[in-house]
């Protein structure tokens, strides 16, 4: 599992995404919801590579399992924007499956601020 999620980011950081060790039936959470499928991941991709493409990441810790990962990591494009991830990753059949992302994606409503 290890060496699978080490090219996911590889091919990201090179912006390979065509690439991308994903199962057909590939899915994608986030806070902004579920993606289904690997073709209509790829296009929304395709579609946003400017918010996609051109990242560095700092891994700052990983677990492995036999077909699961976890990895948080920073990711960031150029000086201007990083965004801090934690992210579970399941294959199956020496693909990635689903992956399911946490992250902050926006200001804290106001009755959600801590007092």
């Amino acid at each position: 599992m290890k060496a699978l999620i080490e090219k996911w980011f590889k091919l990201w950081y090179e912006g390979n995404y065509e690439n991308l060790p994903l199962a057909e039936d590939f899915s994608h959470t986030s806070p902004f919801g579920t993606i289904e499928g690997k073709e209509t991941y790829l296009d929304l991709v395709r579609e946003n590579e400017d918010k996609f493409l051109g990242y560095t990441f700092t891994i700052h810790d990983s677990l492995f399992g036999e077909d699961s990962a976890c990895v948080r990591y920073t990711g960031s494009q150029g000086e201007e924007f990083s965004l801090d991830v934690s992210e579970w990753y399941y294959a199956e059949k020496g693909l990635i499956k689903s992956i399911v992302s946490y992250y902050h994606i926006g200001e804290i409503r106001e009755e959600r601020q801590l007092d």
